[in-house]
């Protein structure tokens, strides 16, 4: 299944993709689209529905982030070796893990908007999940158990704040519009194995990553087992998992986002984003 949540910025309601591609109201079977409810409520709820007989939404409404009530939103660093390679960074030997700010949270076509003295603000297209179940010391063998659902991030960054000023990537990280997350929200059943997914990149319609998640150092399976040893994961937080070579960063010379910029970018199964840089 596919979900989403649509209307103005902090009135989204939820709602699901029907098999034509258009957007179903949930309002009528769930207040919202949340990691707890991901847990087996939803499905179990949707369970001889027939989307058809669900009121459709009207095209053009504006599809809001695909997860409400975002508790922890951690992030993975330096997942590709050969984005570890391109920007110059050492192959980790274990996941390099810090924090998003849930405040940088917007929807998968809303502005990405540039800090007043951004100079280097830069793309990731990455694989996201949201936990569905409360999580602590897993084993590999029973992490994916706890994904509820997998999307797409943007994981905007400003370099020079994450690099140049002293201190943690954060910095470079939670700016307000740098966590652009959706379109959709879609069941592990419906993806499969997270890690044959291609994913990509495009500013102003050049493709500059172009990869696929089976090229993690670290797979989501892992990732969730291992975050899980440092910290208790609950219902509706979020991990994004790493971006592909293909960033401004990375490049000779270094190209970094301007205003008036779009990025568009996708994960396959999972659909596509596009932001306006502004």
């Amino acid at each position: 299944m596919k979900f989403v949540r649509f209307g103005q910025a902090g009135q989204e309601k939820p709602g699901i993709i029907d098999n034509d591609g258009k957007v179903r109201d949930l309002s009528s079977i769930v207040q919202d689209i949340t990691g707890a409810v991901l847990a087996g409520s939803l499905q179990q709820a949707l369970k001889g529905v027939e989307l058809a007989s669900l009121p459709l939404v009207a095209d053009g409404v504006r599809l809001g982030p695909c997860v409400a009530e975002v508790g922890n939103f951690i992030a993975v660093g330096l997942n590709y070796a050969d984005h570890a390679t391109e920007t110059d960074a050492t192959i980790p030997r274990e996941p390099i893990l810090f924090n998003k700010a849930r405040s940088c949270i917007v929807g998968p076509y809303d502005d990405v908007v540039l800090p007043p003295d951004s100079v280097k603000s830069d793309w990731e297209v990455e694989i996201a999940f949201v936990i569905s179940k409360k999580a602590s010391y897993l084993t590999e063998a029973e992490a994916l158990d706890y994904v509820g659902g997998y999307f797409i991030c943007n994981d905007v960054s400003e370099r020079e704040y994450q690099l140049e000023r002293e201190g943690q990537w954060v910095k470079g990280k939670c700016c307000p519009t740098f966590g652009p997350i959706g379109p959709w929200l879609v069941t592990p059943d419906e993806v499969g194995d997270p890690q044959k997914l291609s994913l990509w990149l495009e500013v102003n319609g050049e493709r500059l990553q172009n990869s696929s998640t089976s090229n993690m150092i670290f797979s989501i399976r892992t990732l969730v087992s291992y975050i899980s040893q440092y910290m208790i994961l609950e219902p509706g937080d979020i991990v994004t998992t790493g971006t592909p070579p293909g960033v401004g960063l990375g490049m000779k010379p270094t190209r970094f986002l301007k205003r008036g910029d779009t990025m568009r970018l996708g994960v396959e199964k999972l659909g596509v984003q596009e932001q306006k840089v502004v």
